[in-house]
């Protein structure tokens, strides 16, 4: 592949990649407003189209799709570059924000949101890794501050958008607003990004695609909805697992033959990838586990309005990108390990604070430990990653970006799992369940309680790191010729 590497003159909007950065902002900005907006306008959908039993699908759905499909978009950049994948995801997203828009029932919004989902699986990984093509090392922790202060902003603007449209009645506006993003963020992809990649015949892997697309889908769903569609021990849980598993070996001897595996097997036995990849499944552990749970006990415990819960909450998010942003000068002088090191003890105190003054209910408490939570992870998400895209070459950075998005996600799933049987645990056993503030209360600092385990599990999968050190450099890391202008 032809290469080509861009001067490090600046990270900004005003430098020459700067409208490629806007783009990329633009772009996680679809997936980040997504996360928040849906959840705020639920009541005005189901009163409008109905189906209130099925409306956890909206959000179950849209996550399966977008979970399964990044290791799928991740291979396919390393073959065909970033920059197709990044627009049809764009285009998928912009397609299933349409069909949302005009969705006549609930069935039909779940199906649209699926389409949603699988856009969202390319934008996300996609953003980061072209991130980490054409800034250099000592840069990306500045552009990761960037995108991930794009999270900051849309934990805000997401529900107050939600609420305003939904108190207008006009909830389709929710899906609608993403039209002029995403024709915005592809115009300013196509115009300023180029990738200059030689046509090489390559030997698309169908069969492990689907396989390990079916076998994640059946088991992140068990995950996903066991203790809630279905009990843990009935027949379909045990037939979803079983299911998937089974598909889930298949897919591992097939790619043992395959020319071109979507998922190679050096993903696993590198120590450092195999590592960060733990460290990025307890991250969204941790950070489902907390943004799950503190708008519900604040509201539940305090009788807070949700605006002043949703704002606790915007807390973690903003203390992220302030400690990833500047994560860059830490790691150039004490090397990747031991600054996430650094951020998961921080997390740790955080998660530890929120668990101990569970008990008794405040709303400043709360907030503050978000913001300590979000500092640690900020610390531990940044620099785990760029350490991962670091020890790879071009064509393969976009599965290595993907492993790691794709394992936060797994994480995410499966302690939303662990996290909703532990509290659902705890309101099976009174009589007044999750109407009572004095269970509430007990619920979430049991589940806080668990959060801090995860935080501190975590801690062994960074010790596990290997300590390296990394090495200055003048120009990006662009691989496979990627530049801007």
């Amino acid at each position: 592949m032809h290469v080509t590497t861009m001067p490090a003159e600046g990270v900004g909007f005003r430098s020459k990649r700067g409208p490629v950065l806007i783009a990329l902002m633009l772009s996680t900005g679809l997936v980040a407003i997504d996360a928040t907006v849906v959840a705020t306008a639920v009541p005005a959908i189901v009163h409008d189209i109905g189906g209130f039993t099925s409306f956890p699908w909206l959000f179950s759905a849209y996550l399966l799709a977008q979970a399964v499909s990044v290791p799928v978009y991740a291979k396919l950049s390393d073959t065909i570059g970033r920059k197709p994948i990044m627009l049809i995801g764009i285009g998928l997203f912009l397609l299933g924000s349409i069909l949302c828009g005009a969705a006549w029932s609930m069935p039909a919004l779940i199906a649209f949101r699926v389409v949603q989902g699988l856009g969202a699986g390319a934008v996300q990984p996609m953003a980061i890794t072209i991130a980490g093509d054409i800034y250099t090392l000592a840069e990306r922790a500045k552009v990761q501050g960037y995108l991930a202060s794009v999270w900051a902003v849309s934990s805000v603007v997401g529900p107050t958008l939600g609420g305003v449209f939904a108190s207008l009645g006009i909830w389709r506006g929710i899906f609608l607003v993403n039209i002029p993003l995403c024709l915005v963020a592809g115009w300013m992809l196509v115009r300023s990004f180029r990738e200059n990649i030689e046509p090489v015949k390559h030997r698309v892997d169908y069969l492990g695609s689907g396989l390990l697309t079916v076998s994640l889908t059946l088991l992140i769903l068990g995950a996903l909805e066991g203790g809630q569609a279905w009990a843990w021990d009935s027949g379909i849980s045990d037939a979803v697992f079983a299911g998937g598993a089974l598909l889930f070996v298949a897919f591992v001897l097939v790619e043992r033959r395959a020319a071109e595996p979507v998922l190679p097997s050096w993903v696993v036995s590198r120590r450092l990838l195999a590592t960060t990849a733990m460290v990025a499944f307890g991250v969204g552990a941790v950070m489902l586990g907390i943004t799950s749970y503190v708008p519900t006990f604040l509201v539940g415990a305090l009788s807070t309005s949700p605006i002043v819960a949703g704002l606790a909450l915007a807390a973690l998010t903003i203390g992220w990108p302030i400690s990833a942003s500047q994560s860059g000068r830490l790691y150039l002088r004490i090397g990747f390990r031991n600054t996430a090191l650094i951020g998961i003890t921080v997390t740790v105190i955080g998660t530890g604070v929120l668990a101990v003054t569970a008990s008794v209910p405040n709303v400043a408490l709360v907030a503050v430990s978000c913001f300590i939570v979000g500092l640690g992870l900020g610390l531990v998400a940044t620099p785990t990653l760029i350490a991962a895209q670091t020890s790879v070459e071009w064509n393969e950075r976009g599965v290595v970006t993907g492993t790691n998005l794709f394992a936060r996600s797994i994480g995410s799933s499966i302690g939303v799992a662990v996290f909703g049987a532990i509290a659902n645990a705890v309101y099976a056993g009174t009589p007044h369940g999750d109407t009572d503030p004095h269970t509430i209360v007990a619920a979430s600092s049991a589940v806080f309680l668990a959060v801090m385990i995860a935080a501190v599990l975590t801690v062994v999968a960074v010790i596990g790191m290997p300590a390296t050190k990394p090495v200055k450099q003048t120009q990006a890391a662009a691989r496979g010729s990627s530049s801007s202008g």
